[in-house]
């Protein structure tokens, strides 16, 4: 025919598409028997909720973002991810002043990005993610992260491992950022990644090139930083996640490529999917909420990708 899909997406067949349908279904199952309630948000936004939620500097937001103006003159995108959307419908619901926080919510659905199609990455691809808004307790942190395990297991996957890194707050953190940054300006780096290592030097770490890696390898780890409050938090987290009997790594370097997350941190790959290994990730996001025009919510999520799983 004339029409092919377009480059970096892809068509879901019968009966290929039983498995998607499959995966998302066990990635749910979880999630609601443990009441969280399912939320839909439009599949674009005000660019303004991703610039000012995921980060003015980051990738997804100064190269993978879908921005577009209409007739009328609003600028909108097709949304990279769905943190900031479901945060953004929770607000506007007020389901935060409803009463019992936290607000679980879980979603699924397409998610765009203008990424170089690679193995396993995707222009349009599809997540099922879950959000705790509302608490800072770390039961919730390993609450979400046993869901994702049971998932995965209930789908048979024996390969995957869980990260797991805190990446501190407000306390803490200025202090590692300003130790990295004394750091990396040591370092033969380009141009663009010595301007990302001054707006937010935590990315660079975040850099999968090997020559950048490379130089990395004596870089001060955010864990030697921690203030005491994000210790005992992240030791809570560990307990509570060791008591569940879930095996986890603790990888000082993991970062997550989004400016929101504070303290908890964690990614699930699976070796079989080379470079681009994550199958999902989240953590903890508790300056999100105010970065939008809300008040201090503190909550944590993640989302899973489909296709990747799959």
């Amino acid at each position: 025919s004339t029409f092919k899909a377009p480059k970096g997406t892809y068509d879901l067949i019968p009966p290929e598409s039983a498995k998607y349908l499959a995966v998302r279904e066990a990635i749910a199952a979880p999630l609601r028997n443990s009441g969280y309630g399912y939320i839909e948000t439009p599949g674009f936004e005000n660019v303004e909720l991703f610039a000012r939620g995921v980060g003015e500097s980051t990738d997804i937001v100064t190269k993978e973002m879908y921005a577009f103006e209409t007739k009328g003159g609003d600028q909108l995108a097709l949304r990279p991810e769905g943190t900031a959307s479901v945060l953004r419908a929770a607000l506007e619901a007020n389901l935060h002043k409803a009463g019992n926080l936290p607000v679980k919510l879980w979603y699924s659905g397409s998610y765009y990005r203008y990424e170089r199609p690679q193995k396993g990455r995707y222009r349009h691809f599809s997540q099922v993610g879950a959000e705790a808004i509302g608490a800072e307790d770390p039961a919730l942190d390993a609450e979400l992260i046993i869901l994702a395990d049971q998932a995965y297991r209930s789908l048979g996957l024996r390969d995957f491992r869980i990260l797991l890194n805190s990446l501190g707050d407000q306390e803490c953190r200025p202090v590692y950022r300003a130790a990295l940054q004394d750091f990396l300006r040591g370092l033969d780096l380009d141009e663009d990644t010595l301007r990302r290592s001054e707006i937010n030097p935590l990315r660079v770490l975040d850099d999968k090139r090997d020559d950048v890696q490379k130089q990395l390898v004596g870089a001060p780890l955010l864990r030697d930083y921690l203030c005491d409050a994000c210790k005992a938090y992240h030791e809570e987290v560990r307990e509570l996640i060791t008591e569940a009997g879930v095996a986890f790594e603790d990888d000082p370097k993991l970062v997550r490529g989004l400016d929101y997350y504070t303290r908890t941190t964690f990614e699930f790959v699976h070796d079989g999917l080379g470079s681009q290994s994550a199958v999902g990730g989240g953590g903890r996001y508790d300056g999100l909420s105010e970065m939008i025009g809300g008040p201090a919510l503190p909550s944590v999520g993640w989302a899973l990708g489909v296709d990747r799983t799959v």
